[in-house]
Parts: C-alpha cells; structure tokens; sequence
C-alpha cells in the first residue's frame, strides 16, 4: 500500500468484487448509512469523522469508529473522478453491517482493530489512529498483501482481508460508487439495435 498503489484506478478494485459474496452487496441506505456531501480532499485521509455526522452507531464504539474510519480511506481514497470510501458512507455500512451480523464476523474486526493498535503501540508508541500515514501504511503492509504475510500475522491478514471486502462491497453499492462502475444497464434507450455484430461473430452466432 505504497503511496503510488493508493493513486492506482479505482477500478482495479474490482476483480475484489469476484470474491465478495453476492449477499454482502447491501445499499447502503438500507444499512442505514448516508452519502456524505463533503467536498472532494484529494487522497488525504481524515484523522477522525467529522463531529456534525449525523448517524448513530450500532456497534461500534469510538475509537473504533475512528479507526474503521482511516482505515476505509486508506483503502479507497478520493480520486480526480470520485470521492473517498468515507464519503461514500462506508464506515456506516460497516457498522450496519456488522450489527446485522454480529458473532464471529464482529469479534474478528475488533480482534484485528485490537492487533492494529497492538502493533502500533509496540513500535510506535500511539494506537493506530494517532500514528502517521506512512507508519499506517508500514504496518498494512504487512497484513495487505497475504502471500507475502508472515506466519505470525494470518490472523490479523484474515482480519484485513474482511475488512477490505466490506469497504469495497460498501463503496460499490453506494451511489456514489454504483456512478463510477462502468455499468450500463437500467438506462432507457431510444431504439434496440440488438448485439453488435462483432460480438454475435466472436459468439459464433
């Protein structure tokens, strides 16, 4: 997760969609999140949620929010064509989400938010929140990539992998993320032309 993989397009994320269960894929607004209308920061992340947010969280307590919170944006940060996981009301899809379904999916993101702060105090004396965005990113490093993990942190990779799942899977049913996919479907159109000819050959049809 250098700072040159965080400027990456998007839609790379995509191919992450192939491994997200089809009932993941909830709106958002059935989660009882909301889009946000901040301006566009560029990829800078937020230190913390702004104090006029409006929802209520289910299960997640403070500090937690605010780390689900960076960590969304590290994952999907704003780009010159859209805005940030955060802005796209993603940490409340995770909260809604998790309360939805609890158990062992909500105690492996505390686990893992727990390892975070953890391994940020061992090195770098402050919890995640409080830590720099390369000391964040020194240490998702670790954890983002599973083939290169080391034994010691499965847990916290199976952690992040989740993680990562639910701030696509969020984004991505969002308004705002449904607007940068490059669907074409549900648009009205004037007249039917059928399947463009080159793909009926390519079909064989």
């Amino acid at each position: 997760m250098d700072s040159e993989q965080k400027k990456r397009d998007r839609r790379a994320l995509l191919k992450a969609l192939t491994a997200i269960p089809a009932s993941a894929l909830v709106p958002i607004s059935s989660a009882g999140g909301a889009e946000r209308n901040h301006p566009v920061p560029g990829t800078q992340t937020l230190s913390s949620p702004p104090a006029e947010a409006a929802y209520k969280r289910r299960v997640l307590e403070e500090h937690e929010w605010k780390t689900i919170w960076i960590l969304s944006d590290l994952i999907i940060p704003a780009d010159e064509r859209t805005g940030s996981a955060t802005q796209a009301g993603v940490p409340e899809f995770i909260d809604a989400w998790l309360d939805l379904r609890r158990g062992d999916l909500l105690a492996e993101i505390r686990g893992g938010l727990t390892w975070l702060d953890m391994e940020c105090n061992r090195l770098f004396s402050h919890d995640f929140a409080d830590c720099s965005d390369t000391q964040r990113i020194q240490i998702l490093d670790r954890i983002a990539y599973p083939a290169k993990a080391a034994p010691r942190d499965a847990s916290a990779v199976a952690f992040f992998n989740h993680l990562r799942d639910l701030v696509v899977s969020g984004f991505f049913s969002s308004k705002m993320g449904v607007k940068d996919l490059p669907y074409l479907g549900n648009t009205m159109v004037a007249d039917w032309e059928g399947c463009p000819p080159d793909v009926l050959a390519k079909l064989g049809l």
